[in-house]
């Protein structure tokens, strides 16, 4: 069974920084695009940042210049180095994969369980 475990979050003073990780675990043939997604109170989960397998990246425009998105296919983890971190930045960060875990399966969407990052001002 796969699983997503996000760990790095917590609290941080504005300008402060943060390292999120996600680890992929369980049976896994190979795992396509990867990504962090946030969902602040009364708001819709929204893209913070993506990545694929040959790592190319995207960002939402709001994190653009302040956050890193990577990843290591060799641990079957990516990463969100978050810089210059701002209180709009609160929010609940969940990773996502699209991971085949057996070569004969169809590709399916993973999530993670979710990290509170909380940014004071």
């Amino acid at each position: 069974q796969v699983q997503l475990v996000e760990s790095g979050g917590g609290l941080v003073q504005a300008g402060g920084s943060l390292r999120l990780s996600c680890a992929a675990s369980g049976s896994i043939f190979s795992i396509n695009g990867m990504g962090w997604y946030r969902q602040a109170p009364g708001k819709q989960r929204e893209l913070v940042a993506g990545i694929t397998s040959g790592g190319s990246t995207n960002y939402a425009d709001s994190v653009q210049g302040r956050f890193t998105i990577s990843r290591d296919n060799a641990k079957n983890t990516v990463y969100l180095q978050m810089n210059s971190l701002k209180p709009e930045d609160t929010a609940s960060y969940y990773c996502n994969a699209d991971i085949r875990a057996l070569w004969y399966q169809p590709t399916l969407e993973y999530w993670g369980q979710g990290t509170q990052v909380t940014v004071s001002s």
